[in-house]
């Protein structure tokens, strides 16, 4: 065998089809975009936003651009601060998302809670919510008590 008698697969290699080149070539005249309307027109397609009078498929979706848009995964939290926890709770209580629902300290129970650290803290608790600040760990820890995080 020699490179000379290299050939394609059968049936792998196709000719283009070769419109516009005649009535007996099979695609002339018109060569296959048939008559008037927008397909037959140079750059068929035309844009998005044009679409004959219907309401531009922009226009369909909703408004969620710019800087109004929030996203649509983001968590929303119930947010408690360290000087609501000493009016509600005494020394040595847990302090869950129950009980911070029960004090009516919550929001949205439905939602998780994270603790900030406005004000001060003298008395020690337990604490076991969802996220808790930087300062307002150390806050407490300073008081004794600790902190457990929920999943």
């Amino acid at each position: 065998m020699k490179l000379h008698d290299l050939i394609p697969n059968p049936g792998s290699k196709k000719n283009r089809k070769r419109v516009g080149r005649g009535i007996s070539a099979g695609q002339g005249k018109t060569a296959g975009h048939g008559t008037k309307g927008e397909g037959s027109r140079s750059g068929q397609g035309g844009h998005t936003y044009r679409q004959g009078g219907n309401l531009p498929f922009f226009r369909r979706l909703p408004f969620i651009r710019g800087e109004g848009f929030s996203a649509l995964n983001s968590v929303e939290y119930n947010e408690v601060n360290l000087d609501q926890l000493t009016s509600a709770f005494t020394a040595k209580t847990e302090v869950t998302p129950e009980a911070l629902a029960g004090a009516h300290l919550l929001r949205d129970p439905r939602n998780p809670v994270v603790l900030l650290g406005r004000g001060e803290i003298n008395v020690p608790l337990k604490v076991r919510v969802h996220r808790v600040s930087s300062g307002a760990k150390r806050k407490i820890e300073a008081a004794g008590g600790s902190i457990e995080p929920l999943e």
